[in-house]
């Protein structure tokens, strides 16, 4: 993979896109953060831990666009080129399709994806994690939360061998996730003895 160096002018150009499509749009936790406060976190993360190809870069950004907007992948390929494009569509979900079968086919895809679009992934399930652990959907129960985790690891196991330092992060983020989530377990139903 050629590895570009990051122009800020596309960042920005990135940003303000997916600021302008998810304008309306609130993140599903207690406090209806905006939306657009994920897709920087993601692209916050990737550049954190050592990623710097605008083209992965302008996608984590607009990572959601497509699957969360009216968004069209023509309109990212004309406004960001077509390797921008095609990494969103590797990522994203075809909302056509049942939950539980979205969830399916990307695990089954994970491996399959680019290694942009596997940066990507990841990025998004480290911020998807942190979120449902410490910030989570109203309404969604510890189990739910669990299995979240859980489906989450199956589907970075297919995008691992990309990048050691996101990884090493997924895995830090994980584990203090179920920690956490052990905790409120612990504290919904007393203390836990030994058999």
């Amino acid at each position: 993979m050629v590895i570009r160096k990051v122009p800020l002018e596309a960042l920005l150009r990135a940003a303000l896109f997916a600021a302008e499509k998810h304008r309306t749009q609130h993140r599903k936790d207690a406090g209806a953060s905006p939306y657009i406060n994920h897709p920087l976190a993601v692209a916050a993360v990737l550049a954190e831990h050592g990623v710097m190809d605008s083209v992965t870069l302008q996608a984590a950004l607009l990572h959601d666009t497509v699957e969360d907007t009216d968004t069209t992948l023509a309109e990212l390929q004309v406004a960001f080129g077509p390797a921008v494009a095609h990494v969103v569509a590797e990522v994203t979900d075809d909302k056509t399709l049942a939950k539980e079968e979205r969830r399916r086919l990307q695990v089954e895809s994970a491996p399959g994806l680019s290694e942009r679009a596997k940066l990507v992934k990841l990025g998004d399930k480290i911020c998807n994690i942190t979120d449902v652990a410490w910030n989570p959907p109203q309404g969604w129960s510890l189990d739910r939360r669990m299995e979240y985790l859980d489906w989450t690891e199956r589907v970075v196991a297919g995008c691992r061998g990309t990048s050691r330092a996101l990884e090493e992060r997924y895995d830090q983020v994980l584990a203090d996730a179920r920690k956490e989530l052990a905790g409120e377990g612990g504290r919904l139903t007393g203390p836990r003895t030994a058999p």
